[in-house]
């Protein structure tokens, strides 16, 4: 029997990239939240941790990591400045940047105060 902590702990979102990342999106319903992140950074590990935590509380929203460094092709077209960036996508469709802190109840909070707005355009 397996803790939900190590669980979560064990879990790592699923990597999209340039070639996939349109069309995996594009096939999921539902909230999905896409993290831009590098290797070398610090809050990216903490925010992947956070991540996992989310997906043990939410686990019909879709999460998904991009490693920046190596899909410098979607940071430019998603205009990502800095790491971790966090967006969120309404049934295949980007909804908004998302803004919180980097907890999962404010995740969460966030996210769903977010779906509850119009849509932004995509960068």
């Amino acid at each position: 029997m397996f803790d939900n902590r190590q669980q979560a702990a064990d879990w790592s979102p699923p990597t999209l990239s340039q070639f996939d990342f349109h069309a995996r999106l594009e096939a999921l319903t539902g909230a999905a939240l896409v993290m831009f992140s590098g290797a070398g950074c610090g809050a990216c590990r903490h925010l992947r941790r956070v991540f996992a935590e989310v997906h043990r509380q939410r686990p019909d929203w879709g999460l998904f990591e991009i490693d920046a460094g190596r899909d410098q092709a979607l940071c430019n077209e998603f205009e990502v400045f800095h790491l971790p960036t966090v967006f969120l996508f309404s049934d295949g469709r980007f909804h908004c940047q998302l803004e919180a802190e980097a907890r999962p109840s404010a995740i969460i909070a966030a996210t769903v105060a977010a779906l509850q707005q119009a849509a932004d355009e995509a960068p």
